[in-house]
């Protein structure tokens, strides 16, 4: 008579508790993840030039305008609000810039700095009339983007103005070392290493769930190994590309900002429940402009980029790029409804997009297939989020 085994039920309550740490993982993240590699799958079948390492060092390269842009709009849009005009202010500052390097002959720095301040002024004015006049962020910044549009025709008097400073073209066009990109993937595992554990002891002193040690030594296993594959690939050509070292430092400072400072928490109350958040104390205007601040001051950090890039400015310069940035922090799992997004998502919905512009230009798709699946996307992303959120309320 055959015998039958009978599971422990400790056992099996442990293995469940392994499989729902496992998923409870961002879903969303895993799903652009694993969009991410369809996609980058399907053009390497398509096109043999995509999986080569010089194309995906470029496509990192030209990523850094939309991811920077992308961290500025998160904020945005965790508070509540929307900024139409960063594209127009790429343009505009990328103008400045070039004017002040190539017509009035100024040293980088000035430039750098010059173009820094009018962006930062941009968006100070901005957020003043969205906080402190109560006037509609659509409206401004869609003013703003016609505006800004209109000064750049202007000020350049319509025509592309050259960047011949070797020094300012550096910023868009030179490599790290291949050295660099070892030393920076060594000391990345480090820190990964180093913040797992410092998050389990955190949370075991305070008495809070800890996670299973294998959910975290997986987590950050499976971090190392794209650290480790970056760094492989971009070596493999030039080395790290100076923008993606831009995007990098912008996207840990403003996740610290989002995460672990109590302004960042503010605005993600704000944008959560903003009746909540006014009777609370928080001060709703202030916070809410220093917002529109960041998004300007980073469009402008943007614009010195793809200037550098091209060595030029001309008046279609971040033409739409508001759009890409908008769907990078959708498809990265921000809610247009405001009171959640994150940093990292934002950045890896940017690789999203700008894998898409890079495999259909390869292919020699017309630029009206990019618009048709670009903006499908943004839809489809959208309506999910607006999905999540109503069976999350029932």
């Amino acid at each position: 008579m055959a015998t039958q085994q009978r599971t422990d039920p400790t056992e099996m309550s442990q293995q469940n508790t392994w499989w729902k740490s496992l998923f409870k993982m961002d879903v969303r993240a895993y799903t652009m993840v694993g969009a991410l590699i369809l996609i980058w799958v399907l053009f390497g079948l398509l096109n043999d030039t995509f999986l080569t390492p010089r194309n995906l060092s470029n496509l990192f390269t030209q990523m850094s305008v939309t991811s920077i842009l992308a961290i500025g709009m998160v904020l945005v849009i965790v508070a509540g609000h929307i900024d139409l005009s960063v594209g127009s202010i790429v343009g505009l500052t990328g103008g400045i810039a070039a004017i002040l390097s190539n017509w009035l002959g100024l040293p980088t720095i000035v430039v750098i700095l010059g173009t820094l301040a009018v962006g930062l002024v941009l968006g100070m004015l901005q957020g003043w009339l969205v906080a402190y006049k109560a006037v509609p962020a659509f409206i401004v910044t869609l003013g703003g983007m016609l505006v800004f549009r209109g000064l750049l025709m202007g000020v350049t008097k319509s025509v592309t103005v050259p960047v011949s400073d070797p020094v300012f073209a550096l910023m868009g066009n030179a490599y790290f070392a291949k050295g660099f990109g070892l030393i920076l993937a060594a000391i990345t595992i480090i820190c990964l290493v180093w913040s797992a554990f410092n998050k389990r002891k955190s949370r075991q002193r305070y008495g809070f769930h800890v996670e299973p040690l294998a959910i975290d030594l997986l987590k950050v296993t499976g971090l190392s190994l794209l650290v480790v594959a970056f760094v492989l690939i971009v070596n493999s050509y030039k080395g790290i590309p100076f923008p993606i070292i831009f995007v990098l430092a912008l996207a840990i400072l403003f996740s610290f900002i989002s995460t672990k400072t109590s302004f960042g928490r503010h605005i993600y109350a704000i944008g959560g429940n903003i009746e909540a958040a006014r009777m609370s104390g928080i001060n709703i205007r202030l916070k809410t402009m220093i917002v529109f601040i960041f998004s300007g001051l980073l469009a402008s950090v943007a614009s010195i980029v793809l200037t550098s890039r091209l060595t030029s400015a001309t008046i279609s310069a971040g033409n739409m790029a508001e759009m890409d940035a908008i769907a990078a922090c959708v498809i990265g799992g921000t809610s247009l409804m405001g009171g959640s997004g994150k940093v990292s998502g934002a950045i890896l919905g940017a690789l999203v997009m700008t894998s898409l512009d890079n495999g259909m230009s390869l292919m020699g798709l017309e630029s009206f297939w990019q618009y048709l699946v670009k903006g499908s996307i943004l839809v489809f992303a959208v309506w999910l989020d607006i999905s999540n959120r109503n069976k999350k309320s029932v």
